[in-house]
């Protein structure tokens, strides 16, 4: 993710696997920070689909943790 700073406006979504393709849901807009802090309160099988997007990337939040 190329915009990582704190005050960075991301959007934080959760992508269903479910039968028929899906569906993102939007959880949160606003500062990178603060999209952090509620995807670390998300039960574990939330966290594994839920990406942040920025104005040029998307990442999976869990791939976040792991760098």
């Amino acid at each position: 993710m190329r915009t990582t700073y704190n005050s960075a406006t991301v959007r934080l979504y959760h992508l269903s696997d479910s039968d028929g393709g899906g569906a993102a849901t939007t959880l949160f807009y606003g500062p990178f920070s603060e999209a952090m802090r509620l995807a670390e309160l998300e039960p574990q099988d939330v966290q594994d689909g839920l990406y942040l997007a920025t104005d040029n990337d998307v990442v999976a939040y869990l791939d976040l943790l792991e760098s």
